[in-house]
């Protein structure tokens, strides 16, 4: 039990990154940043998902483990193509 709560803190204090701060980083577009990690495991959306209106509203807050975990396999991917 004690492992899971320190696991837990450790992805509280864990740096989270923001779209825009992604898409500096990696010279792309902000909309781009959110198509790659929209559905990844451990992003943060703060928002409704599904609102009624046309346009919807989310934050996503981006862990460092899941920046570096997406820029590997892309990495990869390209290093195999």
């Amino acid at each position: 039990m004690q492992l899971a709560t320190q696991i837990e803190n450790a992805s509280v204090a864990e740096r989270h990154y923001a779209v825009a701060e992604i898409a500096t980083l990696w010279n792309l577009s902000t909309d781009k940043v959110r198509e790659l990690f929209e559905q990844e495991p451990g992003v943060l959306v703060i928002g409704d998902r599904n609102p009624r209106g046309k346009r919807r509203y989310r934050t996503l807050r981006i862990p460092k483990a899941v920046v570096d975990r997406v820029y590997t396999g892309l990495s990869l991917k390209g290093a195999a193509g």
